[in-house]
């Protein structure tokens, strides 16, 4: 199982996947919001979501775990 980190600190706006959905690498799977500015979290591996450990509006750290894959 791989683990998809925020790459930043900040507050979770959007939740762009849920578990059982397949993705590939490099498809934005997160968006952040830090110091004003939106950025989207792309996943570094293709596979199956098994878990989506953070909601919208969650503040995370960065290297948080925010999405667990398989694949």
């Amino acid at each position: 199982m791989q683990v998809i980190e925020s790459t930043v600190a900040g507050r979770v706006i959007s939740v762009l996947v849920q578990p059982g959905q397949n993705i590939n690498e490099g498809d934005e799977v997160v968006k952040i919001e830090s110091m004003k500015m939106e950025l989207p979290v792309d996943a570094e591996y293709g596979g199956k979501v098994v878990e989506v450990l953070v909601a919208e509006g969650d503040e995370v750290e960065e290297g948080q775990a925010l999405i667990r894959i398989e694949g």
